[in-house]
């Protein structure tokens, strides 16, 4: 036998043993995405008929996700407040990272930045949890302002609102914008703006013009690592938010308990397109 044989069959045997080990990853991706994701496509174009999901094929649940419905209102709602807190992080994290990046001592950088994600230390559910007793009716914002005779009686809007669900994704979701552009700005070389601000250029403009153009990629980076995630919330809508601050996933999952599956894949199908669809446009800023 050649060497050449022996050659092509010990590089067949070892492709053989890589392709093996994937197997495990195929059949559980087979089994809990795919099988799943093709169940919910038919779904979507079928009908539910009383408690069941009949082969009926239709576009209606499609025409009720883009009509003007409850349903649209509900998700024009989510968007807004994805979109808005995603600004806000933004508005707010990008200038304590560059702060900290920019004119604390390297010594002091990782104490602040640690205190920046101790909430990431505790459960995401106890985080949410204690902003019921921060914005209730007796919890400490409404205590504190009534002991200092600020007002008589508790403030009722500060929870099971679309304002309580914006305060606590503001929360929740800035530590993520603030990593992500400290990462960003830690590796940015500066010595071109003072450079810049030595031929006459304004703090200002140097920022406008050399810093952010160059930190673009992080702030999109911190957008879809906000964004996105914020579009499937589902339990701190369900607990800060009540029935007026229902969002997206709270919507699709009631869709469901009430056996209205095939207008809750829909729904889930609509805004997955829609991510998708979202991050094609965008593919060339995550290759980061």
């Amino acid at each position: 036998m050649s060497d050449k044989t022996l050659s092509y069959k010990a590089e067949t045997t070892q492709s053989n043993a890589i392709l093996l080990g994937f197997v495990p990853v195929g059949v559980v991706l087979i089994g809990f995405f795919l099988i799943p994701l093709a169940l919910m496509v038919l779904y979507s174009f079928w009908q539910s008929e009383g408690f069941n999901v009949v082969p009926k094929w239709t576009l209606k649940n499609y025409e009720l996700f883009l009509g003007w419905t409850a349903y649209t209102r509900v998700i024009a709602k989510t968007f807004a407040i994805s979109l808005g807190v995603t600004t806000i992080s933004l508005l707010v994290g990008y200038p304590f990272a560059y702060f900290l990046v920019r004119h604390v001592k390297k010594s002091l950088q990782m104490p602040l930045l640690i205190m920046v994600v101790i909430p990431f230390w505790t459960s995401y559910l106890i985080r949410v949890y204690a902003w019921l007793g921060i914005l209730g009716r007796k919890g400490l914002i409404n205590q504190m302002l009534m002991s200092l005779g600020i007002v008589d009686k508790p403030l009722e809007f500060l929870l099971y609102n679309n304002f309580s669900v914006f305060v606590v994704f503001l929360y929740l979701y800035l530590p993520f914008v603030v990593i992500t552009i400290y990462a960003t700005l830690e590796k940015f070389d500066f010595s071109q703006v003072n450079a810049a601000m030595d031929l006459g250029a304004k703090p200002f403009r140097a920022f406008v013009e050399i810093t952010l153009p160059q930190t673009k990629q992080g702030i999109f980076a911190a957008f879809i690592f906000v964004f996105i995630p914020m579009l499937g919330e589902y339990i701190a809508p369900k607990l800060v938010g009540g029935a007026s601050g229902t969002m997206i996933a709270v919507m699709i999952v009631n869709l469901f308990r009430g056996f209205q599956m095939p207008q809750g894949a829909a729904v889930s199908l609509g805004i997955a397109a829609f991510i998708i669809v979202f991050l094609f446009l965008f593919r060339k800023y995550i290759r980061i």
